[in-house]
């Protein structure tokens, strides 16, 4: 899919169906022939294009004659079969050319949704480089928004696993594990993109970019450090509730441990008398009701041995 906008003076966003100086083109999941279109009419290398469409390509800055590429992970939402969310990260790459600004991504993001439905504040298609920034500036914020439904869903699952032990809690326990995993690499290879736009020289920054670029790091540097202390938490829950299920298991096997062997002691009395050769009190009219009342003593006292050693 291939988008056309522009901005008027008033900062209005219009849709075109051609590429003018200053416009914005967004291209979602591009074919083959709309790849060539504007590479041939902009002039500038199809690997800027082809490589944001890899969904393992590296963030990364680069320059080719005046065309710049800057490629970062942005978060989305995704569900699996159960309908729980999984939080992944792909690239999304941003190509600064001479006269036009190309956005290029695997799949539709909320991220640029809200500079398309004019949600963003002072967006204007031809400041190339405040498009740029404010882009990875959304993008840190949404980091930041999915990590608080990341922890949301965290005590969610946690008061779940209070009340009852299941695997269905477990395994959503492991997705989020894992979606912190990708947040955190995705976060610090940004911050490595980020770091390299002020030190290097490749955009043309006024002190209200640097300003902007700076409260980009900012909110990239708090997410990473929310990434890591909510993954911290996440695995130490994890294995205090691998304990728990632990422990759990140990104290049932020693219950059940010593109900079988108080429920043995009796079978052993039965087996002895049930045997076909003289027996004590076998003459005595009363045997079978002392065979059960010595069965009941030595269970009882087993049971009791146990009670007091707390193995029940």
């Amino acid at each position: 899919m291939l988008d056309i906008y522009l901005s008027n003076e008033s900062g209005k966003l219009q849709k075109t169906n051609e590429i003018t100086k200053g416009c914005w083109i967004n291209m979602i999941n591009p074919n083959t022939d709309e790849i060539n279109y504007i590479c041939n009419n902009l002039d500038i290398p199809t690997d800027f294009i082809k490589d944001a469409l890899d969904d393992e390509e590296r963030s990364r800055i680069e320059k080719e004659d005046d065309n710049i590429l800057i490629i970062v992970d942005f978060p989305y939402i995704t569900h699996d079969d159960a309908g729980f969310p999984i939080y992944e990260t792909i690239p999304i790459g941003m190509a600064i050319a001479k006269n036009c600004f190309i956005t290029v991504s695997l799949k539709d993001t909320p991220i640029l949704n809200d500079f398309s439905n004019q949600k963003i504040r002072d967006f204007y298609t031809y400041k190339r480089t405040r498009f740029a920034l404010q882009i990875l500036y959304v993008i840190s914020t949404y980091y930041l928004r999915y990590l608080k439904q990341i922890n949301k869903k965290t005590n969610e699952i946690e008061n779940e696993l209070h009340q009852s032990m299941k695997n269905k809690e477990l395994y959503a326990f492991l997705a989020l594990e894992k979606s912190l995993v990708y947040f955190t690499t995705s976060l610090k290879a940004n911050k490595i993109v980020l770091e390299k736009l002020m030190r290097l020289n490749h955009l043309k920054m006024y002190d209200e970019d640097k300003d902007l670029l700076d409260d980009v790091i900012i909110e990239n540097t708090q997410a990473i450090e929310m990434a890591d202390t909510y993954s911290s938490i996440l695995s130490g829950m994890m294995d205090a509730f691998a304990s728990v299920i632990s422990n759990n298991l140990n104290i049932v096997m020693k219950f059940l441990t010593s109900i079988t062997i108080v429920l043995s002691l009796p079978t052993m009395v039965a087996s002895f008398y049930g045997m076909n050769v003289d027996l004590p009190f076998q003459k005595n009219p009363h045997a079978f009701w002392l065979t059960i009342l010595f069965a009941v003593i030595l269970s009882s006292g087993t049971a009791i041995i146990f009670w007091k050693k707390r193995f029940f």
